[in-house]
């Protein structure tokens, strides 16, 4: 079988996306999504690390839950290829959903962790969810699934790994960097310029940012940008345009990084 990607997108659903990866061997480079992401191992195996945890390998049937922010990445067992399926909620629509149920004790922890999941029931729930998004049932039918889903989901079994993040002095003082840097995501901002904002040498402000973000500056900005660029490849706009309006140097540099980050090109997510 060949390496294939389907993704499922509504527009009366723009909460949500799915995808399903067949036979593939795309791997990805450590990133953070702004949505709350839930993946499912369906054949063969993975490696899964967070910014600072051990890698850990998944089988078929394992499914990982990744809240919004949160710096992972998801690759094949070296010189093998897998099957999965990845869930993207918009994180307020959860945050939302969850607060009409918060009075059956499920609620959106202020620093929830990722969790590992093998359980057959789960990954068995997940898998008709998905099922669900691809058929051309109703908008109502498939938004109820997904609130069940979410709010039956039992993860007390699952494995928390545990926030990555170290507390390193002056991670406080670096809010009005990364509200500049996601404020001008298309202009690269040299170290010196960044670190001269708080008051840093180069080495304490990386130190204190990938504390914080769990990434270097430059691989963060790379991802805001990547996340900024499916949205607006989602939207309709043009590839090229894309590239140019989000600072890349040309438009093979935009599908390099895409693919890099997405483990799929803009085209190929476009269609």
């Amino acid at each position: 079988m060949t390496d294939t990607a389907h993704f499922w997108r509504d527009p009366a659903m723009p909460f949500v996306e799915s995808r399903r990866a067949c036979q593939s061997r795309a791997c990805y480079r450590p990133h953070n999504h702004p949505t709350f992401s839930i993946g499912a191992v369906d054949q063969g195996a993975s490696v899964f690390t967070g910014a600072n945890n051990p890698p850990i390998t998944l089988k078929a049937g394992m499914v990982v839950f990744v809240p919004a922010g949160k710096v992972h990445a998801c690759n094949p067992s070296p010189g093998t290829q897998w099957s999965y399926q990845m869930l993207h909620l918009n994180a307020r629509w959860l945050q939302t959903v969850r607060s009409e149920y918060a009075e059956c004790g499920v609620e959106l922890e202020a620093d929830e962790a990722i969790c590992i999941v093998d359980q057959a029931s789960i990954y068995q729930a997940f898998c008709r969810l998905n099922e669900l998004l691809f058929s051309p049932a109703g908008r109502d039918e498939k938004e109820s699934a997904l609130i069940d889903f979410m709010a039956t989901c039992d993860l007390s079994n699952g494995v928390r790994v545990d926030p990555p993040y170290q507390t390193v002095g002056h991670v406080e003082r670096l809010d009005p960097v990364l509200a500049l840097m996601e404020d001008t995501l298309s202009r690269s901002r040299s170290l010196s310029e960044l670190s001269d904002m708080v008051g840093m040498s180069r080495y304490q402000f990386i130190r204190a940012f990938r504390a914080r973000t769990g990434m270097s500056p430059h691989a963060w900005q790379l991802n805001q940008r990547i996340n900024l660029g499916r949205d607006r490849i989602r939207e309709g706009g043009a590839i090229a345009t894309v590239a140019q309006e989000l600072g890349f140097a040309d438009q093979a540099h935009f599908q390099r990084m895409f693919k890099a980050f997405t483990g799929i090109t803009p085209a190929r997510y476009r269609r």
